[in-house]
């Protein structure tokens, strides 16, 4: 079990997700990832958002947590540096990983409870604030 930091990023009424393929399914998920040793929830938000999807952000309160397969924290956040979709975390340069693709994109907020959000909780409560 592993805590992870996720970050939920809000521009022009969309959200920004990962598109995520992986054997015979599609479902999109929050960019985010596991929290290193000695790092705050916050940080390893900040540093999944660089890895993942090639921006700086700042991160301010936390909108969500969720128990599965340890703590994960969702954090509101915005760009303050780079170009979205432009990662290079492990993630897009391991090809050994075997882990399907991932493919950032910005989704209308109002067309989240049409498509597979993990964790759907945090779509639902996105919608809520947003919509």
């Amino acid at each position: 079990m592993r805590n992870r930091g996720s970050v939920v990023l809000i521009e022009d009424n969309k959200v920004g997700l990962i598109k995520r393929v992986r054997e015979d399914s599609v479902y999109y998920v929050f960019p985010g990832g596991g929290i290193e040793d000695g790092e705050t929830p916050e940080e390893g938000a900040k540093r999944e958002a660089l890895e993942e999807l090639g921006v700086k952000v700042n991160v301010s309160e936390c909108i969500s947590t969720i128990e599965f397969n340890g703590t994960q924290y969702f954090f509101l956040a915005e760009i303050i540096d780079g170009d979205f979709g432009t990662g290079k975390g492990e993630e897009y340069t391991d090809e050994n990983r075997q882990r399907g693709t991932y493919l950032p994109m910005w989704i209308e907020i109002n067309k989240l409870s049409t498509i597979d959000v993990k964790p759907k909780e945090v779509a639902i409560k996105i919608q809520s604030l947003f919509n």
